[in-house]
């Protein structure tokens, strides 16, 4: 395999400093939306001279919650924590994440061989991988499924926010001025697949493990048409697992289970036999349920911190996935910077993360994370660096107010807020609308609280006026917080637009790609802009309390795609 040095610099110095962690989307906060960390335990295997005990040994069968449905389990269409968890279960692409957020191989045979321009990726792929249906998994499955994701008549919004500027001519596929057969990606043969991409991206090869380039079954999945991916039974699966008895408009929607899969290449491997999944919104339901035995996790809200701290059961894991309002500038009171500076400002965030929240979250005052990635000369910490940019302060939000309510000729403000339906989400979205009707003068806020993939759906639509919103990243950098507050964003749903910000973005992810130290403090001034701007209101930096059952061991957390790996977990 063949290198260049840059490139392997620069992985080197993301890899190295990144700090791992979970991430996620959904503003159910604590809630089961996602996994919680433990350390990995090591199988031991049983000797002759001390048999197993049969009787004694657990059965390989673990219970969890979730606090939402799954929107979709078509790969090409998930946007969210919940959707990437299930994918990353039951789906395998070209590589995974162990448990030190490194790239191992899952189809791909190896290593990829990298050009010494570091534009074109060739990957072999082991040829003895197949799909739940009998099927092998090929080349061909790779370059299906990512043609399908860019292609404007799929209306993926992920397709064209990680493949755009990355693989060659997938912008000007999905902009309608190219063929998806022009994608930079080829079949050479049924184990060999040639990637070229547009230009060198540090970080792709964490990108391969993201949910988005996994592989689909073109055969199958052109059988089933419409039909595909609506249930379980319309689909086929190449992971770890087997997704069972998962129907959203059946009569138990939230219910369904993963089995082992026995098809899979890594099959001896995976030592849990079932995953069995219920949607639960309310804390004490979910608390009752892990007392009573009948789930291994449950998430916890404040007024259980307290009871549950200390104990074996309790765990209370960080992560660098952010909680930000979205402020949507097609409002004209919003479209005003000195109306959101005010809202951003008269949050008392502080009081949100140790009462509300009581978890181990964290103040947020800018929209990149701490403790996930450095400058790659000095080592210091990206949040460190530019420090707290926009922060909770009362009376300065009031001046703001007063400036932006003159400004557009009014003196009263009533603004639509969009948010969670979950019991930790409600109360978190009471005291937000109480801080900013208490603060500032004139103003009334309307929440309306929806399921989340209804507030997906909205978002994409842009239908609200503030959304209380998450996320967690997709690779390792800075850009998977930047990028998506450029104007030409499919994630860009607020009707942000600064030319300044977008300049400064295009120039760390073109020119300055090959230059590390150059790019990262381009990323810094990018990040005063907009928050500067006050494009979106940062909130906190959310940890996530649960109760753990001991005994499950080997869980893996992923600072990306999906919050955490089962593949190794275990009941010891």
């Amino acid at each position: 395999m063949r290198k260049s040095n840059w490139l392997l610099l620069v992985l080197a110095l993301l890899l190295s400093t990144f700090l791992v962690a979970c991430s996620g989307g959904d503003d159910s906060a604590e809630e089961e939306t996602e996994g919680t960390d433990t350390e990995e335990g090591t199988d031991t295997e049983e000797t002759e001279e001390e048999p197993a005990d049969e009787e004694a040994a657990p059965e390989q069968v673990l219970n969890i919650l979730e606090s939402a449905q799954i929107p979709t389990m078509d790969s090409s269409h998930a946007t969210d924590a919940v959707a990437f968890q299930f994918l990353g279960e039951s789906m395998e692409g070209l590589y995974r994440l162990d448990e030190n957020a490194s790239p191992i191989p899952g189809i791909a045979d190896g290593e990829p061989e990298i050009s010494e321009d570091g534009i074109t990726w060739t990957i072999q792929l082991r040829d003895d991988a197949v799909w739940s249906n009998g099927d092998a998994v090929t080349a061909n499955d790779f370059v299906f499924a990512w043609r399908r994701a860019v292609d404007p008549d799929t209306g993926s919004e992920y397709g064209p926010f990680m493949m755009n500027g990355v693989l060659k001519n997938a912008e000007a596929i999905n902009n309608g001025e190219a063929d998806v057969e022009d994608l930079g990606v080829e079949a050479t043969s049924d184990t060999e697949l040639v990637i070229t991409l547009e230009k060198p991206i540090p970080y792709f090869y964490g990108l391969l493990t993201f949910g988005t380039f996994l592989p689909l079954n073109e055969s199958f999945v052109t059988e089933q048409g419409e039909d595909y991916a609506l249930s379980s039974e319309n689909l086929v699966f190449n992971g770890p697992f087997l997704l069972e008895d998962w129907n959203p408009t059946g009569d138990n929607p939230d219910q369904w289970k993963l089995t082992k899969n026995p098809d899979y290449w890594d099959a001896e491997t995976v030592t849990l036999e079932t995953i069995n999944v219920s949607v639960v919104k309310e804390t004490s339901t979910a608390v009752n349920l892990y007392e009573t035995d009948e789930t291994d996790r449950a998430g916890l809200s404040a007024e259980y911190v307290e009871q549950y701290a200390g104990t074996e059961d309790f765990r209370s894991l960080p992560e660098p996935t952010l909680f930000y309002l979205k402020m949507n500038q097609d409002n004209e009171a919003l479209a005003n910077q000195d109306i959101r500076k005010a809202i951003a400002m008269a949050i008392g965030k502080q009081d949100l993360v140790d009462v509300i929240l009581a978890n181990g979250s964290v103040v947020s005052n800018g929209a990149v994370p701490a403790n996930f990635s450095a400058h790659p000369e000095t080592g210091e910490d990206f949040r460190d660096i530019n420090g707290d940019l926009l922060v909770e302060d009362v009376e300065a939000a009031k001046e703001h107010w007063a400036t932006g309510l003159e400004a557009i000729g009014t003196d009263t403000v009533e603004l639509e807020y969009l948010g969670g339906d979950s019991e930790v989400a409600q109360e978190m979205d009471a005291y937000i609308k109480n801080q900013l009707e208490t603060n500032l003068e004139g103003l009334t806020v309307n929440v309306t609280s929806v399921p989340f993939e209804e507030r997906i759906a909205r978002d994409e639509a842009s239908d609200y006026d503030i959304q209380n919103s998450g996320w967690g990243p997709d690779y390792l950098d800075p850009n998977t917080w930047l990028e998506m507050w450029t104007s030409t964003s499919p994630y860009m749903t607020m009707n942000y637009n600064n030319e300044e910000f977008d300049s400064l973005i295009e120039k760390a992810n073109n020119e300055l790609l090959t230059e590390p130290v150059e790019r990262f403090e381009t990323q810094l001034e990018a990040e005063k802009v907009m928050m500067e701007d006050a494009a979106i209101a940062p909130i906190y930096q959310r940890s996530r309390a649960y109760l753990w059952r001991p005994g499950v061991e080997g869980v893996v957390f992923n600072p990306m795609g999906a919050d955490f790996s089962y593949k190794w977990a275990h009941i010891e």
